[in-house]
């Protein structure tokens, strides 16, 4: 039932499910999170990605492309992908770097968006998921747990009622 919350605590999970028995989980949503934002195209999301790696990670080089993707399904445990495409042009190898983000994304709280955003963000500099790539992560942003806990308990209300809230 709570397949995205399999990482926390019994605790918590007891009491994200007094929310969900409770009918107050929508009141939770709506009373942390007041609207969706309103970064709705791929030019959009490419700016508010670019700005956060030219704040957070200085030294990286830009992106190629950043955009929504249909195909990436939250079903799968996919929120979003960081592509690396190499290339030869002469004696040198080229990278591209592209960053796909799950077009539930579209329609929710800028946290949510940018907790995934963040994630990917932090694979220019890490690729595994490790202590330091956590700790960028929260360099980035010190919300970057908690916007990742509250995105998994509304993936976990979507899957349950099979709707959205924004």
């Amino acid at each position: 039932m709570y397949t995205y919350l399999e990482g926390y605590s019994e605790k918590l999970k007891i009491q994200i499910k007094e929310l969900f028995d409770n009918n107050l989980i929508e009141k939770y949503f709506f009373n942390k999170y007041k609207k969706k934002h309103n970064i709705t195209n791929d030019k959009l999301l490419y700016e508010y990605v670019d700005e956060l790696r030219k704040k957070h990670l200085k030294k990286t080089k830009p992106l190629n492309k950043v955009k929504y993707d249909s195909k990436i399904k939250f079903e799968k445990q996919a929120l979003g992908l960081n592509i690396f495409n190499y290339r030869i042009h002469g004696n040198k190898i080229k990278t591209d770097n592209e960053i796909k983000i799950s077009t539930v994304f579209k329609n929710v709280p800028e946290e949510f968006l940018k907790f995934v955003v963040i994630h990917e963000l932090a694979h220019l500099k890490e690729k595994e998921h490790n202590k330091e790539f956590y700790k960028l992560c929260t360099h980035i942003d010190k919300n970057y747990f908690q916007y990742e806990l509250d995105m998994r308990i509304y993936l976990t209300y979507v899957k349950l009622n099979n709707k959205y809230l924004w």
